[in-house]
């Protein structure tokens, strides 16, 4: 029951996947642009929770569903794959509204 959560995160990561590849949105349109965008993207992220982890804001909980491991204080290792998810369904998002517009206009 541990692994539910990370499960659930792989699961939607290859839905966008499936949606990237069949439409060319990120990384079939241009593989190297999206890594740099994701990475720095997810950095800012990193950042932006341990900010809120050592302002007492943000914290683990102990989930049934998530994995025991933290990767820091207060910082699961599916946080992670859920930053990745986020920002990764952002950039798919931003793209296919960018190719629909193109597309109508």
């Amino acid at each position: 029951m541990q692994w539910f959560y990370l499960i659930g995160l792989l699961i939607g990561i290859s839905g966008l996947l499936i949606i990237d590849h069949r439409w060319k949105l990120a990384f079939w349109r241009d593989g190297k642009r999206t890594a740099m965008t994701l990475a720095v993207a997810i950095i800012i992220f990193i950042l932006w929770d341990f900010l809120g982890i050592s302002l007492g804001i943000f914290f683990h909980g102990g989930s049934a569903y998530a994995l025991p491991f933290l990767l820091a204080p207060e910082f699961p290792i599916e946080e992670l794959v859920f930053l990745f998810l986020l920002t990764y369904s952002a950039l798919i998002i931003y793209q296919g509204v960018q190719l629909w517009h193109s597309r109508t206009s």
